[in-house]
């Protein structure tokens, strides 16, 4: 089987590095911790994470890309399968879940197919990307099968219903949900 050339997305130098190191470390996450073995996958989560308060839980498996640019409040709950597309910065604030296979995404790629794959020669040689943070406020509830996209903010004490594609920012003290997401009503 030929393997994608990992240059097309991270060429040579400390962003790649980083990268499979996230990778290797998630991997081992994931793989070859004991389910109640909290302290070998807090040991894991502070080399990946950019930082988090007390009381985190990650339920494996758990997927990021860089790790370093998430940050999460005490109390925080992530359940199995959520995937961070880290490239930019994703805060969530403390005393929020998020439902099994919620995604979040900060890497977005442009519109126009000559600017997403750059040429030189005839070859592909990069793939154009860009990000925007993702920001999660307190006491979140975040329901299962959730996207939420680049440069989104979801307020405090927010409930977003499973399935929903967060595309807009919601404000505090609602309940939102559906494709695009929308207000449904305040709490």
């Amino acid at each position: 089987m030929e393997h994608c050339n990992l240059d097309l997305f991270l060429p040579e130098g400390p962003l790649r590095e980083r990268y499979i190191k996230t990778r290797d470390l998630m991997r081992e996450y994931n793989t070859s911790i004991a389910y109640m073995d909290f302290a070998a996958k807090e040991k894991i989560l502070r080399q990946v994470l950019g930082g988090f308060g007390k009381n985190v839980r990650i339920e494996a498996p758990f997927f990021c890309d860089f790790g370093e640019n998430i940050f999460l409040g005490d109390n925080v709950f992530i359940n199995f399968n959520c995937t961070f597309l880290d490239g930019s910065k994703i805060t969530i604030g403390g005393g929020t879940l998020l439902a099994p296979n919620c995604q979040l995404y900060t890497a977005h790629h442009p519109i126009m197919p000559n600017e997403r794959i750059v040429k030189e020669n005839g070859e592909c040689v990069r793939v154009g990307c860009a990000s925007d943070p993702i920001t999660i406020g307190e006491n979140c509830w975040i329901g299962g099968g959730t996207i939420i996209t680049p440069g989104v903010t979801i307020g405090d004490n927010v409930v977003v219903g499973a399935g929903s594609i967060v595309t807009r920012d919601i404000p505090s003290n609602v309940v939102a949900a559906g494709a695009p997401c929308r207000v449904l009503r305040n709490i």
